[in-house]
């Protein structure tokens, strides 16, 4: 492989994010584990990648949850294709852990046939749960927690109306069958619990299958999922799901003794201001919005209306910025935000305005994230700060490439999913701390933690 240096040793894993968040979230798993990752914006130059030297994992973001079909075929194979011709034992294609997608955007059965095409597999194991951030899968059918309790995800408040990817069915074979004719078969918990997983896995196998499903509830599911993967890699080569995924090898290998135990993760200290920038309409960054303004946050609200329009979006961006460098000049740290929940009247109008102006919801959320992403990197640059956070999935991805960040490392945890991140770049923003964080993620004081520097607690 051109790409990656000669003397660097294959990877035991390589991923491919089908967006930013998600794709830190797989980085942080291992790194906090002990294990070498780090995850690039875009595939490196030969001279940008040699100086991270002998990776144990390495990654690629993408915004592939927010594409189509057509976009998927045409534009999976180059990253996918770099990512295998690293050696890794695994190839993992990362999806969100509530299964975000649709026909029309994020298609995960198109991903994975266009994948089986790069790293042909007997099958692909599908491992959406995640119990370390309350998601589960119990008999195919999956489960998310939230602030108030955990839903059955057609019954999730955010889930069940997300705008662009309404999840209406749980149980995952079923609605990844609209999406794919690949023969499927499950591995549920009593196989689990029987013998890991093992026969079960064999029958699936032999009755053709060619995606297996795999429950995860509990430490002792999540080590056989991890055992199950892992010891047929021969065979298993390609995986898609979750971190769920990178948390059950992680178990796996501490469980046979092959990874010691995870060493203690510290803060990275408290830091007087930063910059946040949020595109989300989740109900939990509204709450985490609600307790930032209460705590040394000055909100700036952020007109997406304007900003899809090409000749008022400059002037929106302009405002956005010296209103938080006017917010940083009081001590105060500023939040730009486009929306506070999913009944804030800004997002009805947003909606129609979109549709006036003839836009597809993905047209619209990029010129959303960029615009954000331009905001946050002249507030930074301009206040001379030090960390940052992008709330949002699609925003994180749009807006970490206005801010010319080529890759990231695991530098603190917060809650699972949601670490704080050192960037690199032949930029200027080069040792930027930033916290990519999904909408539905983090706990209700996630920026203040992050202005504190993370960490255990």
């Amino acid at each position: 492989m051109d790409n990656f240096a000669d003397a660097q040793r294959a990877p035991k894993l390589a991923w491919y994010g089908d967006d930013f968040t998600g794709s830190a979230a797989v980085m942080e798993v291992l790194s906090f584990a002990g294990l070498r990752a780090v995850l690039f914006c875009d595939i490196p130059s030969p001279q940008f990648l040699a100086r991270f030297g002998a990776l144990d994992a390495i990654g690629l973001a993408s915004t592939a949850r927010t594409q189509g079909p057509q976009w998927m075929r045409r534009c999976l194979p180059g990253p996918l294709g770099w990512l295998d011709a690293t050696g890794a034992e695994l190839l993992h294609y990362k999806i969100c852990s509530t299964f975000d997608s649709a026909s029309q955007a994020g298609n995960i059965g198109c991903a994975i046939e266009t994948a089986l095409r790069v790293r042909p597999a007997k099958a692909v194991p599908i491992v959406t749960a995640a119990p370390q951030m309350r998601r589960y899968q119990s008999f195919g059918h999956l489960f998310a927690g939230t602030f108030d309790g955990v839903y059955r995800l057609d019954r999730h408040p955010v889930m069940a109306r997300h705008p662009v990817t309404p999840m209406a069915e749980a149980d995952l074979l079923r609605h990844l069958a609209q999406q794919t004719d690949l023969p499927a078969a499950l591995i549920d918990l009593e196989q689990l619990w029987a013998d890991g997983g093992t026969h079960a896995l064999q029958r699936a196998l032999d009755s053709g299958a060619r995606l297996v499903s795999m429950d995860m509830m509990d430490p002792h599911s999540e080590g056989a999922v991890g055992r199950l993967i892992w010891g047929n890699r021969d065979r298993l080569g390609l995986v898609v799901g979750s971190q769920g995924v990178e948390y059950a090898l992680v178990r796996h290998w501490q469980d046979c003794g092959d990874l010691p135990a995870a060493p203690i993760a510290t803060s990275a200290g408290a830091v007087a201001q930063i910059a946040a920038v949020s595109g989300s309409v989740s109900p939990s960054t509204a709450q985490q919005i609600r307790w930032s303004a209460a705590h040394g946050f000055v909100v700036v609200p952020f007109d997406a209306c304007a900003v899809v329009q090409p000749e008022t979006a400059q002037a929106q961006i302009h405002s956005a910025t010296q209103a938080a460098l006017a917010v940083l000049s009081t001590g105060a740290s500023p939040l730009v935000t486009s929306a506070m929940g999913p009944d804030d009247p800004q997002v009805a109008a947003f909606v129609r305005h979109v549709s006036h102006l003839g836009l597809t919801m993905e047209q619209a959320n990029e010129r959303i994230g960029q615009a954000l992403g331009q905001v946050l990197d002249a507030v930074v640059t301009r206040g001379k700060l030090r960390r940052a956070v992008i709330s949002g999935g699609d925003t994180s991805g749009h807006g970490i490439r206005a801010l010319r960040v080529q890759a990231l490392e695991a530098l603190a945890p917060t809650i699972p999913g949601a670490a704080l991140c050192k960037a690199h770049s032949e930029g200027r923003h080069d040792g930027l701390e930033i916290a990519l964080k999904g909408g539905q993620m983090g706990s209700e004081d996630f920026f203040g933690w992050i202005r504190q520097g993370g960490g255990p607690r």
